[in-house]
C-alpha cells in the first residue's frame, strides 16, 4: 500500500459507520403517530432531516406549545436506544478500518450521539481498539459537535491538512470547516446525495467507493 494521505481519521458514527437511517424513521414515526401527523418515508426523511436538530422537529410539525424538544427528544432516543444494537455497520466500514489502522493512521470518532452510549454501542460491535479517542456529547440534544471537535483537534496536535473528518451529513461538512480538517461524505446516510453534493464533489455513495478513493481499500 502506498503512503496513506492523512494521518489521522475522524469518523462520525451514525450514517456513517453504523446504518441506522431505517431505525431513525421508524422511531420518528412513532412520535408523529402518537400525535397524529404525518409519517416520514426515506424521501420525506432525506429532505427534512437537519442540523439543529430541533429545526428538525419544527419542520416535522410537531407543536412545541404542546412537545418542548426536551420532551420529544427525550422520547425519540428512548425509542432508540432500546434498538440500536438491532443495528449494522455499514458495509465496507470494518474492512476500512482495518486497513487504515494496517496503514499506521490513527482513528477516531466525533459524534452527536451522547457519549456514553455511543462507547458501548461501538464496543458493542468490537471496534474501540481502533479508535485513540471516541468523542460523543453530554446531552442527547445533538448540540455541541463543533466544539467537541475543537478540543479533538487540539489533543491530536496534528497539521489540520493531515486530518480526514468522513461524514454523512451537511453538518459534518461544516463541522470540518469550522476545524480546518478535509472532509469527504458517504450518501448512504441521514443526507442523500444530492444535497452533499450542492456543498462539496467529496461525496461517495459508500464505504467500500470513499476506501478505494482514499487508498484504503483492501
Amino acid at each position: 500500500m502506498a503512503a496513506p494521505p492523512y494521518r489521522h481519521i475522524i469518523w462520525d458514527w451514525n450514517g456513517t459507520l453504523l446504518d441506522d437511517l431505517d431505525l431513525s424513521i421508524d422511531v420518528m414515526n412513532g412520535l408523529l403517530e402518537r400525535r397524529g401527523l404525518p409519517r416520514l418515508d426515506r424521501s420525506r426523511y432525506h429532505a427534512l432531516f437537519d442540523f439543529p436538530v430541533q429545526r428538525y422537529y419544527e419542520r416535522l410539525g410537531f407543536d412545541p406549545g404542546t412537545d418542548s424538544f426536551e420532551r420529544l427528544s427525550a422520547e425519540f432516543i428512548a425509542g432508540y436506544d432500546a434498538r440500536r444494537f438491532g443495528c449494522a455497520l455499514h458495509r465496507g466500514a470494518v474492512e476500512m478500518l482495518a486497513a487504515a489502522a494496517r496503514a499506521g493512521v490513527g482513528q477516531s470518532i466525533l459524534s452527536a450521539y451522547r457519549g456514553e452510549t455511543l462507547r458501548e454501542i461501538v464496543a458493542h460491535f468490537g471496534l474501540a481498539p481502533h479508535f485513540t479517542h471516541i468523542d460523543g456529547l453530554d446531552n442527547i440534544h445533538a448540540h455541541g459537535k463543533t466544539a467537541l471537535g475543537q478540543t479533538l483537534v487540539a489533543r491530536l496536535g496534528l497539521p489540520p491538512r493531515e486530518i480526514l473528518l468522513v461524514g454523512d451529513t451537511l453538518h459534518d461538512f461544516d463541522v470540518a470547516r469550522e476545524l480546518g480538517v478535509e472532509c469527504a461524505l458517504v450518501s448512504a446516510g441521514h443526507h442523500p446525495a444530492a444535497r452533499l453534493r450542492r456543498v462539496t464533489a467529496r461525496v461517495h455513495p459508500n464505504l467500500p467507493t470513499l476506501a478505494a478513493a482514499t487508498g484504503f481499500a483492501r
